[in-house]
């Protein structure tokens, strides 16, 4: 897992049936002073996280277990929506 800013949303038409009903977002991977790195992903949101907000992101096979026997073609989710975050 890893810390995110949402910085866009994706809108799809067109896509794989299993996506139907799924919100789907930008993020930009971010690191521990919230400074935004190079890498951006196409998550799911799984809890209704808006633009700008920091979230949690979770990647792989891990991601997959959350749908159960659904199975859509997802490897990025959004599982967290950030209050705050304290670092020692």
């Amino acid at each position: 897992m890893y810390l995110a800013k949402v910085v866009g949303t994706v809108v799809s038409t067109s896509k794989d049936e299993t996506l139907i009903g799924y919100k789907l977002l930008v993020v930009k991977e971010i690191d521990e002073k919230f400074k935004e790195l190079a890498r951006i992903a196409v998550a799911v949101d799984n809890v209704g996280a808006g633009v700008g907000e920091i979230v949690v992101v979770a990647k792989g096979s891990s991601v997959k277990s959350m749908f159960g026997d659904k199975r859509p073609p997802i490897d990025c989710a959004i599982v967290g929506i950030v209050d705050s975050v304290e670092i020692g």
